[in-house]
């Protein structure tokens, strides 16, 4: 059923949450709970919402105008929020973490990796890893989702975008990045530079497994480089030939952080979203009946192509409104360069503007009943009767997500390919919960168990 245009009336104006510590305000509280503490914000403070946060002035916005004016309209009055600024100390200057004119120097440089050629290509390539991956596994056997998941997107964002096999490092990538993403929301502390700076257990482990990072990828490159592979349509063959805004050829350190960031970017959400897709599938046996009606009528028993991705507009759905759920990217945090006005509100040069789409994607102005999972307010009138930024799991405007389309396609693709041969049953009726590091993982693995279809 479509939105009510009433849910389209504008945004409420600012109000302050002043509870917290003094200097720090909420940042304990947030540390804490983060989702339930940004949704009692958004519920009971309204739809712009002020408080303090790592000493700084910060702003919660909870409603579609809002999100669309820091993201689009006024962009060039952000940079990235602190917290991504101090994930420098992991993925460098890369696409992710970099600003201003070195920011669109990289995205131009990436941009024809994503263009619709070679998507086709990927398609190919993440058809075969899902076959692969659905072939080895037996009926009754139990599965860590999101391990299997993990494991299979780094084997392809590897293979498509940088031409290498990563079989031998899907194990210790794994590892390395739970150990980082454990670590990371000690860098959300007022004195994370201080914290990172001392001899601590802390920092050892944290440096551990970017050593192991930083290994995987320099080796990837070597091997690119040793296979004479500069000049090959993959993006690290585009890295290795490129020049930097001052004609040089990119050093090792900047194929690093370009790499790292787009390995890691690349594969860890996507796994997130799929392995959240196969749980709400396993606790909603009618929309797997759908699902699994529309795979075998589309495909009638062969492997998917690209050409079936806008044949199986349920699929895209289901994928829709897990990621409604349990958005990936929890929230996109900017800070203000300069002063501006926003609700009748004076926001500050220097504050924390925070985006969740977490909350806004539980929001009943726009999303009813916002706890159910149902695949068909996807349908072309329900989607086109919300505000666009009612939506925004790959956030937006000129910073919107490189491998959005990507990341789509994928998931499309492996759902497709996975759930021809199998359904899967979850082992526990408890509820997994949530962990929201970088991205929202689940708190406790979804194990589940392949059981084979007709």
């Amino acid at each position: 059923m479509p939105v009510d245009a009433s849910s389209h009336a504008p945004p409420k104006s600012l109000t302050p949450f002043r509870r917290g510590l003094p200097f720090i305000g909420a940042t304990f509280r947030i540390r804490r709970n983060p989702l339930g503490f940004l949704q009692f914000l958004a519920r009971n403070y309204g739809d712009l919402v002020s408080f303090r946060l790592m000493g700084l002035p910060a702003f919660l916005l909870a409603h579609p105008d809002y999100i669309r004016d820091v993201l689009v309209s006024r962009q060039a009055n952000f940079t990235k929020s602190p917290a991504l600024q101090r994930a420098k100390r992991l993925l460098g200057n890369g696409l992710l973490t970099s600003e201003g004119e070195t920011h669109l120097y990289h995205r131009r440089l990436i941009q024809p990796a994503f263009q619709h050629d070679r998507l086709q290509s990927y398609a190919e390539i993440t058809t075969a890893f899902g076959i692969e991956a659905r072939e080895r596994w037996r009926p009754g056997e139990t599965i860590d989702m999101l391990r299997e998941m993990m494991r299979l997107t780094l084997l392809i964002v590897a293979r498509a975008l940088f031409g290498t096999d990563a079989q031998q490092d899907a194990a210790s990538v794994a590892r390395a990045l739970a150990d980082v993403e454990s670590r990371f929301r000690y860098l959300l502390f007022p004195f994370s530079n201080l914290l990172f700076g001392l001899p601590l257990p802390l920092k050892r482990r944290f440096e551990q497994a970017k050593s192991v990072l930083d290994q995987t990828v320099y080796r990837m490159i070597q091997q690119h480089r040793a296979a004479g592979t500069n000049c090959s349509p993959d993006l690290l063959g585009a890295l290795l030939n490129a020049h930097d805004e001052q004609g040089e050829p990119l050093s090792d350190a900047q194929l690093r952080d370009e790499v790292l960031t787009l390995l890691l970017a690349g594969h860890e959400t996507t796994a997130i979203g799929l392995t959240w897709t196969w749980y709400l599938l396993a606790r909603h046996p009618s929309c797997e009946a759908r699902l699994h009606t529309e795979i075998d009528s589309v495909l009638n028993g062969r492997p998917p192509s690209f050409a079936d991705i806008a044949r199986l507009p349920y699929t895209e759905r289901v994928i829709s409104e897990s990621v409604r759920l349990y958005p990936p990217v929890w929230n996109i945090g900017r800070l203000s360069k300069q002063l501006f006005e926003m609700g009748g509100a004076v926001v500050p040069a220097g504050s924390i503007c925070l985006m969740s789409p977490y909350v806004l994607h539980r929001d009943p102005r726009f999303f009813p009943d916002p706890e159910r999972f149902d695949p068909d307010r996807w349908e072309p009138a329900c989607r086109e009767s919300r505000p666009k930024f009612s939506y925004f799991p790959f956030g937006g405007g000129a910073r919107v997500c490189i491998g959005e389309r990507f990341a789509w396609n994928e998931m499309i693709l492996l759902i497709a390919t996975l759930a021809q041969k199998w359904s899967f049953r979850l082992l526990t009726t408890e509820l997994p919960g949530l962990r929201p590091l970088i991205a929202l993982h689940p708190r406790s693995p979804i194990l589940m168990t392949p059981c084979a279809r007709g």
